[in-house]
């Protein structure tokens, strides 16, 4: 009967070993993806702000060409 306390007593720290040993795998997944997703979000903050400067752009040249707008 002793034998087997002894066993389930040491069972469930084997198994918490066991879980802990596989967190810094899947941190390492996780800086992944988080790193991906910055990536992404600055690729998307690019191309936003592209869309706005070219609009802008446009509008400054016609201005000059109709004369609106001040030249320096």
């Amino acid at each position: 009967m002793s034998d087997q306390s002894d066993n389930l007593t040491l069972m469930f720290p084997r198994r918490l070993d066991t879980k802990m040993d596989r967190v810094p795998e899947d941190m390492g997944d996780v800086r992944h993806r988080l790193t991906t997703l910055e990536i992404q979000v600055g690729q998307l903050a690019s191309t936003e702000a592209s869309h706005y400067a070219g609009p802008a752009l446009r509008l400054d040249r016609i201005d000059r060409r109709l004369e609106l707008a001040e030249t320096y």
